[in-house]
């Protein structure tokens, strides 16, 4: 599987997670997982383990993270008013940017094309919006 195809199902195990406010988030991993193996898509288990590391690096440093997002976004603006769609793609970019040291450009390119193809009309522009300004304040930084 490739590092695209690696990133969109790590972001779809990501949403799934937010959408079902998961408590026990190692076992629905495991399913998820499970469940890809059981499809068309066979994962290496390096790539099982890279989806696991990035899913538990969000989550372990997920008040870090939405600390950012929530600095970057536009006036009268807060987390609760991101799609859970948007939320996870910034999750998502933002982790790789910041703790796994994807490059920027590679991070925010991938991020807007999962947001036009999963997201609404305007997710793209949006995503690309906070994660420019979280760009623009690293770089000041």
């Amino acid at each position: 599987m490739n590092r695209t195809a690696l990133r969109e199902q790590t972001f779809k195990l990501l949403y799934s997670l937010e959408v079902q406010k998961a408590e026990n988030i190692k076992e629905i991993v495991e399913i998820y997982l499970d469940n890809i193996e059981a499809s068309e898509e066979n994962l290496q288990e390096n790539e099982k383990e890279h989806i696991r590391s990035v899913i538990f690096g969000i989550y372990n440093n997920i008040e870090e993270i939405r600390r950012i997002i929530s600095e970057n976004l536009k006036k009268g603006w807060n987390i609760g008013r991101i799609s859970k769609i948007d939320l996870a793609l910034l999750e998502l970019s933002i982790y790789e940017i910041n703790y796994i040291n994807i490059p920027y450009k590679v991070a925010i390119n991938e991020a807007v094309e999962l947001a036009k193809k999963y997201g609404e009309d305007t997710s793209s522009t949006f995503i690309n919006g906070v994660l420019a300004s979280i760009i623009k304040e690293n770089e000041e930084n």
